[in-house]
């Protein structure tokens, strides 16, 4: 097979083609990325030089590159993970959220179309989601795939509009689809603006933790590789035009998640527990945060046979780990020498 990867020098992206490649001597990958602020190729250094992995510099916003891409390329299979992702920079700069999100998974469906005209024999577009887009809960209930959509942040929103963009064209076009939505996802090499890697590095610079209002809001965390393997699932059996709903099955209020990454960080560097609890600060909550997001897996697990590997507990220890032995792939990152050698190699990104 031939696979085009989306957004595969991500967090998830990145995941899904490091459990790939080495295992998928067989089928051929190409991962186009626009090299955003929170990409980074170094997260795929174990499989760059492999055979069977390319990488291609594309903004999918740009229409006419990526028909010439997909088009040369002619992928069996489509992995789009390409997206802009963080709520709080959704609040304050949604235009970019539109445009990455929605223009760029339309372009990416037309160059579909274009590549693959109406022969869709072996063919298939994989769509990755987030349960964001079934808005909030409260205290009971779990999302299901059949939850109304009821998106609350332009980030979601952004997400709503482009599933319904590919199940329209499924649905008007005949192109053969899945989409997969998944909980709040941790792990190794995910950007540190986001709530788990955030911690943990503050918790080891004595800086403060900050929290959002009370810390009450509960989200269902999901380690990266059991995400990339219920990915992996989906692509390959999943039923064409249907949805799957992939939770890690841990529901947890976010002054708990501070509280155990303060004692995981502690257990593994000898820092006082209490000392690191005592960092925590109360900020003022952002605008119409989400109460509760809980997923019901029971389509996934009873159709493809997958459930999560990892508890949160095993999980958070190897995040963990991996932080406090990657501190130059952190300050790479924070210090900005990655983007520099990223504007060296391939020019200046334009966001």
């Amino acid at each position: 097979m031939r696979i085009l990867v989306t957004g595969g020098a991500g967090f998830i992206g990145s995941a899904f083609l490091q459990h790939q490649v080495p295992r998928r001597a067989d089928h051929t990958f190409l991962n186009v990325d626009r090299l955003g602020y929170a990409s980074n190729l170094r997260n795929l250094a174990p499989v760059a030089d492999a055979s069977n992995y390319g990488f291609q510099r594309l903004d999918l916003c740009d229409a006419d590159a990526a028909v010439a891409c997909v088009t040369a390329f002619n992928p069996d299979l489509v992995v789009h993970f390409a997206a802009e992702s963080h709520v709080d920079r959704s609040i304050s700069g949604p235009r970019a959220f539109v445009d990455a999100n929605v223009t760029g998974t339309l372009n990416l469906l037309e160059a579909c179309r274009a590549a693959w005209g109406d022969e869709f024999e072996g063919k298939r577009f994989h769509h990755i989601s987030t349960d964001e887009v079934f808005g909030a809960l409260g205290p009971t209930g779990v999302f299901t795939e059949a939850t109304a959509y009821d998106p609350r942040s332009p980030y979601s929103a952004s997400k709503a509009s482009s599933d319904h963009l590919v199940r329209a064209y499924g649905h008007t076009y005949g192109l053969p689809f899945v989409i997969t939505n998944c909980s709040n996802n941790y792990g190794p090499r995910q950007f540190p603006e986001k709530l788990i890697p955030l911690m943990i590095l503050n918790c080891l610079e004595g800086k403060p933790l900050p929290v959002y209002g009370e810390g009450a809001q509960i989200r269902d965390w999901l380690y990266v590789d059991d995400h990339v393997r219920a990915i992996e699932l989906v692509a390959a059996r999943g039923r064409l035009g249907e949805t799957y709903l992939v939770g890690g099955g841990h529901e947890v209020a976010n002054l708990a998640i501070v509280h155990s990454i303060c004692e995981e960080v502690a257990s593994q560097t000898g820092l006082d527990v209490t000392n690191l609890q005592n960092q925590i600060e109360y900020v003022t909550d952002r605008p119409g945060h989400d109460f509760r997001y809980a997923i019901d897996a029971t389509k996934i697990k009873g159709e493809l046979g997958w459930s999560p590997q990892e508890s949160f507990e095993s999980g958070l220890r190897k995040t963990v780990a991996w932080y406090l032995a990657e501190r130059e792939w952190v300050d790479e990152v924070r210090s900005g020498e990655y983007r520099a050698w990223i504007e060296q190699q391939y020019g200046k990104d334009q966001q």
